[in-house]
């Protein structure tokens, strides 16, 4: 497989949208003008040259959107190989594309978001450790930062403390969410509607600023669901899901 660097200048030609294959699909809109955004600040999106879910985006630590303290490292936003192609070493491939450019960036490793055990949407801790990824930190109720230090002397990277903890003061359903993962801008409209349409107290916060998302009140800024103060998940709901909880909670 060839690994393909997307660039702005590229952008619009490539599939990009894990399987989402229709360019005028707002998910696939969504993304593109997101990551549109962000090679300025030094993002990386690397890809197979296939249409599907086999990626690597990455992004200096200092302009990445998670709340994190981790100084002269490189941040993996998204890290997904899946379906016929997986098992032929292009985790690997893309793995070591990401290092060997980190390091020509005089990075001193790299950082990521995983979690205690395999989530949704979150990278995969039993590969990550594989790789020589050690355990950073860790965020209630099951968020981990995993890193790999390219020299033994480089400093632990962190959580920031607002989110060790995760939490907020306002009553009824919060959303915060990023349209960084392209399932957003589908589904947060969906269970927006199915709060309209019980009457539920629910609000839904779009970060559109790094310094925003670096200062959100739980770890993963594409999506963190929060009820009467307390956080509830980060998987993107369908509608159906969001029901489920709404149930949960009595309501």
């Amino acid at each position: 497989m060839n690994i393909i660097t997307v660039t702005k200048e590229n952008l619009q030609q490539e599939h990009i949208c894990c399987a989402i294959s229709n360019k005028k699909d707002c998910q696939v809109i969504a993304k593109k003008s997101w990551l549109a955004e962000r090679f300025k600040d030094g993002l990386v999106f690397k890809k197979g040259d296939v249409r599907g879910k086999c990626f690597i985006e990455y992004i200096p630590a200092e302009e990445a959107w998670c709340p994190i303290e981790a100084e002269e490292y490189m941040f993996i936003n998204c890290f997904w190989v899946s379906g016929r192609f997986k098992g032929q070493g292009n985790s690997n491939l893309l793995l070591e594309e990401c290092i060997k450019d980190s390091k020509e960036k005089d990075k001193e490793g790299l950082v990521i978001l995983s979690s205690k055990k395999k989530i949704p949407y979150l990278s995969d801790p039993k590969y990550l450790r594989y790789k020589g990824f050690k355990l950073a930190d860790t965020a209630d109720p099951y968020y981990e930062l995993m890193y790999l230090p390219f020299d033994k002397n480089t400093t632990k990277p962190c959580f920031k403390q607002t989110v060790k903890k995760p939490s907020i003061e306002d009553k009824g359903f919060v959303l915060y969410y990023s349209n960084q993962c392209p399932f957003t801008a589908k589904y947060v409209p969906l269970i927006e509607n199915v709060a309209k349409e019980r009457g539920i107290k629910f609000k839904s916060i779009r970060f559109e600023k790094t310094e925003q998302a670096q200062n959100a009140p739980a770890p993963f800024t594409s999506y963190s669901l929060f009820y009467n103060g307390e956080f509830v998940t980060n998987d993107i709901l369908s509608d159906k899901k969001f029901k489920k909880i709404i149930s949960e909670k009595g309501l």
